[in-house]
This record gives C-alpha cells, structure tokens and sequence, in this order.
C-alpha cells in the first residue's frame, strides 16, 4: 500500500517523513500520493535532472444582478495534474485533466521529451537557486466558505444592494456582482518536496450609473470597496450593503460637478486610487522577465533595467516593498509554484530602486542566490512562471490623516477611486483617471469635480511625491484579474497604499472637445 513515507521516498527524502507526519491537514486521497510517486518516478527513469507537478483545483463563481434583475450565475470548475521537468538543462512540461497514476507517468515521459528537444537549441542551461525542500500545509484564514453561501442568499444580498441604489431619484441603472474562487493545489518535486495550499478570494462590487434628462450626459460610481483572500465574513463587515446610498448620491453629485480646469496641480491620492498606480508604475516594471526583455505580452517590457538598480526612482520618502504574506492579499500564500517560501522585500527603499520579482530560475539571472517566491500557474494546463506578489507603499511615519494631507495643499485635486488608465510599453508615460474628485483650496475642499485625469512619467511621477499618509489611512486595493503571457494568465494581486500627495503632477480634462 502507498503510504505518504513511500511517496517521500520515491522523491529521495526519507529525512522528511517525520516532518510529513506532522503536517496536519496535508492531502488525505491515496490516489493523489500515487500520482505523486508514478510521476516523479517516470521522470527520473526518463533522465530528468529536476521534476515536480502540481494537482490543480480552480473553481470560480460569479453571481450578478442588473437593475431590478438576476443577470447571470456561473460556476466552473479546471481540475487536473501539471508535471514540469528539466532534462539536460531544459525545461519540459505536460498536464492533463486525468488525474491517475498511469496518465501521470505518460505527463513526465512527454516532458521529458518535451525538454530534450528543447536543450537542442537551448543557448542557456536552466539553473534553478537551491530551496530547502519543504513539507507543509497551508490555506486562507477564513470563518465562513464563501462557496458553502447559497447561490440564494448572494442573490438576494445583491438584489438589496441595487434596491438601494435605484431608490435614490436619478440614478438610471446599476449593475452589482459577487465573485468567490478557490485554488486548491498540491506540489511535489524530485527535491521531496510536498506541499498543499488552498486559497479562497471574495470579489465583491458594484456601479450606480446616472443619466442628465436633457444633455443625455452620464456619470458612473463604483463601490471602493476590495476583493480579499478571505470567507464571506468579508462581505458582512464591509458595509456593502450601507454603503449604498452614498455611492447613488456621489454618483448624482458626480453627473453635476464642475468640469476641471487643467494644469499643474498638486494631487492628493486616496488609498483607493492610488493603488493602480502602484500596480501599473512599480509592480509590472519590476518583474524582471520584463526588465530584460523575455516578457512583452500585455503590459510590455520595462524602463527598469538592471543597469538603473541603484539610482532614484522615487523621492527619498517613499518605500514600495513586495509581500506574498500581507494578511488579506490575493496574491498572499504560504509556498510559490516553485516550493519557495514567501516572504517580504523591498523593491524600492527610500527612493532608490532595489530589488526585482523572481524564481528559482531567475535568480541566478541577477547573481542572486535565492528565490523571491513569485512562480504562479493560474491552474494545471499552465506553466508556472514569474508573477507579481503583492506590491505596497509604505505608509508615512506620521501618521498623518488624508484631512491633513488636504490641509497642507493651497491648490489641488484629491482623487477617489480608480477609473480608466493607460500606460506606455516600458511602463513609462501613463495617464490615469479615478472616480470622484474634489477641488482644493487653501487647504479646504471647496466643490467636487468631474472630467479629471493625471498625466505624468513613472520616475517624475515618484519622485514628486512629498507627504504620505501615516498607517491609519493605509488600505489594501485589488486586481481580481492581471493578465501576463502568451498563452494569457491571470493573476489575482492586492496593493496596499497610505494617501499621498504628489506635487505639480498635470491634470487633464478628459471630457473636453478636441481640436480638429
């Protein structure tokens, strides 16, 4: 009978299997152990230096309303096994939604295969950072399963939520969703690694859209709420629900608000805006596959090259660091798709720019003797490879509130909220926009704002910014969806940000006619 020592032993770890007995929780399906040792076992008798494999549950369900309506309820499911190897310093990988024993050894022949015709025109032989071999279980705090919520209830919560909004007069339409996913996930490799993670994420949201009687013009406002890698006790306490008829109302003041005046104004970024920008000027940028020009594929390479390590690419106050272990984040998890434990790192450390996102395999790219943890296969037909942990701004060590960053501005425009964007192919010159705007005055908010956009460069934008909120303004922002490679990944990614002023940034009216 295949026991969990055995499978250590089929990966040459027999010093591990005390360890194993005492990982609580981790992979109780035998059928799953032997797809484990049939297929490192197979990959060693075909020649592989290194091989591991990853069993992959991803399910996602989404429930939607609109107006006074259901929209939608979809549920789906990948369930399969993933192996990856390298033979002759060239990587090699198959999967199939077949999770037996016998399809797993077919997987690592045809990897094996795979990687042999690939170290033929290799001019780079994978070197993979050494990684203790670990054997652990790990998986989302979480009270309530959001997936074990009936369907009804979800239903019936966001029903609620645009009764609300379409209780207060001129709001015309709106639209609310909830979306839950879970990754159940176990990796093994030829190194006697053995590792179970299951991660639950709550995407809730929703928009009020507003319609003027006669110009036809409209204005729309989304919830500023977050999607969290946490149980449905997330939606109980996130005012969800409450927070409805203020978002109807700012969406009406929105529609009526004066269009901007541009210029160089000084910004005042909210949490809840400025985390896009972090993702889009700081946590792409430094993925280092980008940096040297291996990934192009839906947010271009990068201006961050390794000669700029070093140099400034912020003002002296600001600190942007990379966490796969902030509480809550989407991208947080105990072990990468390599077996790396994560951990925390700064990218830049008072200004200058200092680290990258990388794998085992990248790091010796760098010289770098260790692994950052950032290998992520979105499920088991994908090949794991370099993606963004979650990306972070330090707060100020004052704790200065968003009232006293308005307080100390004379002419400005605070953002909440995050809206449309763009950003050039090395993630340079960007422009972005958020949803409601204020203007300021001598320190006071005097009048809201709409039409409003910023345009600026990443190092100019960064270097500008003078005063940080202090850790009670600080909030985690999400991306539910981040798209890398060819074929396309998607990634989920928190950003957490303090507000923040930036001075003299130019401010744009988006909603004003051009010229012929």
């Amino acid at each position: 009978m295949l026991t969990r020592r055995n499978v250590l032993l089929a990966g040459g770890a027999l010093a591990l299997a005390p360890a194993l007995s005492r990982a609580r929780g981790l992979v109780a399906d035998e059928t799953y152990l032997a797809v484990v040792a049939s297929a490192l076992e197979a990959a060693k008798k075909a020649g592989a230096s290194y091989a591991d494999l990853r069993i992959h549950r991803r399910r996602e369900e989404s429930v939607s309303v609109r107006d006074d309506h259901l929209e939608a309820i979809d549920d789906a499911e990948r369930f399969g096994v993933g192996v990856r190897v390298i033979v002759d310093g060239a990587w090699g990988f198959a999967s199939s939604n077949l999770v037996q024993p016998k399809e797993a050894a077919r997987l690592a022949q045809v990897a094996c295969a795979l990687a042999k015709a690939n170290a033929s025109v290799m001019t780079k032989r994978v070197e993979l950072a050494p990684n203790p071999a670990h054997v652990d279980v790990w998986q989302t705090p979480l009270i309530k399963d959001p997936f074990k919520i009936p369907v009804s209830d979800k239903a019936e919560l966001l029903l609620a939520v645009a009764e609300r909004l379409r209780a207060v007069k001129g709001i015309s339409f709106c639209h609310a969703w909830v979306s839950t996913r879970l990754e159940w996930k176990l990796f093994a490799s030829s190194e006697g690694a053995l590792i179970e993670q299951s991660q639950t994420r709550l995407g809730p949201g929703y928009v009020a859209t507003a319609v003027h009687p006669t110009s036809g013009e409209f204005a729309s406002r989304a919830w500023d709420g977050q999607a969290l890698q946490a149980g449905w006790e997330h939606l109980e306490t996130s005012h969800f629900l409450e927070d409805a008829p203020r978002v109807a109302e700012d969406t009406l003041e929105k529609l009526h608000a004066a269009s901007v005046t541009p210029g160089k104004k000084d910004l005042i970024l909210d949490a809840s805006n400025l985390w896009l920008t972090v993702h889009e000027s700081v946590g792409h940028p430094t993925e280092l596959d980008r940096a040297l020009g291996y990934e192009a594929n839906m947010a271009g390479t990068s201006f961050a090259t390794p000669d700029t390590l070093g140099t400034m690419y912020a003002s002296p106050l600001v600190t942007l660091y990379a966490d796969k272990t902030t509480p809550g984040g989407l991208a947080t998890v105990g072990y990468d798709d390599d077996g790396v434990r994560t951990g925390r790192w700064n990218l830049v450390e008072r200004g200058k720019f200092v680290g990258y996102q990388t794998t085992r395999e990248q790091a010796a790219w760098l010289g770098e003797k260790a692994s950052r943890g950032c290998s992520y296969a979105m499920d088991h037909a994908s090949v794991p490879f370099q993606r963004m942990p979650n990306v972070s701004l330090a707060p100020g060590e004052k704790d200065l509130s968003t009232a006293d960053l308005i307080k100390a501005t004379d002419d400005g425009v605070y953002v909440v909220g995050t809206g449309s964007w763009s950003i050039d192919h090395q993630r340079y010159n960007f422009q972005f926009t958020g949803q409601t705007f204020f203007e300021v005055k001598q320190g006071k908010i005097t009048r809201p704002l709409k039409d409003v956009g910023y345009q600026s460069n990443t190092p100019a934008f960064w270097k500008s910014c003078d005063l940080l909120g202090g850790p009670s303004t600080w909030r985690l922002g999400s991306a539910f969806d981040d798209g890398k490679g060819e074929p396309m990944q998607s990634n989920p990614v928190s950003h957490g940000c303090p507000s923040a002023r930036f001075r003299g940034v130019s401010v744009i009216n988006t909603g004003a006619k051009q010229g012929a």
